[in-house]
């Protein structure tokens, strides 16, 4: 089964980067004549916005080949691999590899400054309630820096730990959150490992990992960096049996993305915070008065 999973793996590596376009032709989908970034499918009209789609009859949407064949064709996730292997044509597969890749940013992380990182503690400990020992232990670890402007840093750490791209947070009086331009977060994430655990949470960010750890201690949190139903580093994880549950948002669109995910791997289950994410949680329990700020 291991070697099954693994020929998958790098065959889904190989074709997940095909331009979505080429798969709607191939799917006998028709563009529209107006708006070139419209086609028209079996399963109602479809917007593209390079290689993401979104399906504006039901509401749902996604990213890259595999996802949308299976939003197509309603396959699962190996059959979806192995229809864009047999169907598309191997000079169009290289070709879509070769753009996607060279359209690739480098990485530019953020400058660091430490005498910053007072006030990314208190905005981390103080505003959003996560555990100070949590807090510092990721800190020493280098998971997370401030940088000149204040903002907090979360790497996005790869194979062998090698970081691809990093979270950012505001820390001041306005809610503002993004990536480190050039940022890969299909290819790696930030992540609290707990020692011993089999079971692990995926969250939309890494505030919400934090804040999951800080609530349930024996549990390992992985955060998608957003709404990301099939990481390349996923299925390594469900091969080897941990117990994985999706704990994105309670809202439409995190239901949405944990079905897509649940579909993808039915023996990830489902894990809703009981407020919209699980700071929102970690505060309404540990600081009730600041949710009515």
């Amino acid at each position: 089964m291991t070697a099954k999973y693994e020929q998958i793996k790098k065959q889904a590596d190989i074709v997940r980067n095909i331009n979505i376009q080429t798969v709607l032709k191939y799917n006998g989908c028709i563009q529209d004549k107006k708006d070139k970034r419209k086609w028209h499918t079996d399963k109602g009209l479809i917007s593209v916005t390079r290689q993401k789609f979104m399906n504006w009859n039901n509401g749902t949407g996604g990213g890259g080949a595999i996802d949308l064949v299976m939003h197509i064709k309603g396959y699962n996730f190996i059959d979806s691999v192995i229809w864009l292997s047999e169907k598309i044509p191997s000079c169009l597969i290289e070709k879509s590899l070769t753009v996607e890749y060279s359209s690739k940013k480098i990485l530019k992380l953020p400058q660091r400054d430490d005498n910053k990182l007072l006030q990314v503690k208190n905005y981390l400990i103080n505003n959003r309630c996560i555990d100070s020992k949590l807090i510092e232990n990721v800190i020493d670890t280098g998971k997370i820096y401030a940088d000149y402007r204040g903002n907090a840093v979360f790497l996005l750490l790869g194979k062998e730990k090698k970081v691809v791209g990093a979270e950012l947070r505001g820390t001041s009086n306005k809610c503002w959150r993004g990536l480190a331009p050039g940022s890969i977060k299909n290819d790696g994430c930030f992540y609290i490992k707990v020692e011993n655990s089999r079971s692990i949470v995926l969250c939309e960010s890494a505030i919400d990992a934090l804040s999951f750890v800080t609530l349930n201690p024996k549990y390992t949190a992985i955060s998608t960096s957003g709404l990301n139903p099939n990481p390349s580093w996923l299925l390594s994880l469900v091969q080897k049996n941990y117990k994985i549950y999706c704990g994105f948002d309670s809202d439409k669109a995190g239901n949405i993305f944990a079905t897509k995910i649940m579909n993808i791997y039915p023996k990830i289950k489902r894990l809703s915070p009981h407020k919209k994410d699980w700071n929102d949680l970690l505060i309404s329990i540990k600081n009730p008065s600041k949710m009515n700020n």
